[in-house]
């Protein structure tokens, strides 16, 4: 199995439902900020409404952070705005809602369950040059936290912005860092 970090981004051209509308979403929507794709089995589950309402819950946090999130099922756009309309956890997502019946994504990213035509509950992070940083894969019955993935997506900043420190386990923003040499092996 090969891993996704730090490879880019493919080509993409998919429907999205976000704010009463549809729209096209591509790649190119990614450029220039952080984006997590936020892949789920499918609307009108059990897990999916809980993990899709901790992450509308942080949409805010998210953005001020200058992060978008994307969601993305193989369900079509259409149902995805019948899933907004019908349920008062989905009616507060105000993230764009990607649509990917064909598993083109899901399968580009290496979560589609080919036998089912669903996706794994995959939790990808982009950087603002394309490039994925963080690559999480959960079984379907597992959900996701997004005040986890809120500390990841700041470590992954913070690493981004000072290359020369790494995060341990646990770091919070403002914590203490490391610097990797030959000063700390075998002292930590």
């Amino acid at each position: 199995m090969n891993t996704l970090i730090n490879t880019k981004v493919p080509e993409f051209k998919v429907q999205a439902y976000q704010n009463e509308a549809f729209k096209t979403v591509t790649q190119n929507d990614l450029v220039g900020k952080w984006s997590i794709f936020f892949f789920y089995p499918a609307d009108f589950t059990f897990v999916c409404p809980t993990e899709l309402g901790d992450m509308a819950d942080k949409y805010e946090a998210f953005k001020k952070m200058g992060v978008e999130v994307y969601s993305i099922s193989t369900d079509t756009h259409f149902v995805h705005k019948a899933w907004h309309d019908a349920s008062e956890t989905i009616k507060k997502i105000q993230y764009p809602m990607l649509a990917d019946p064909t598993g083109t994504l899901t399968r580009a990213f290496g979560v589609h369950i080919e036998e089912a035509g669903l996706a794994y509950r995959g939790t990808f992070l982009i950087n603002p040059e394309g490039m994925i940083k963080i690559a999480e894969v959960n079984d379907n019955g597992i959900g996701r936290n997004a005040d986890e993935i809120m500390r990841k997506v700041q470590a992954a900043q913070f690493i981004a912005s000072n290359p020369s420190e790494v995060c341990p386990a646990k770091w919070q923003p403002g914590a203490k860092t490391l610097k990797p040499g030959l000063n700390l092996v075998g002292k930590i």
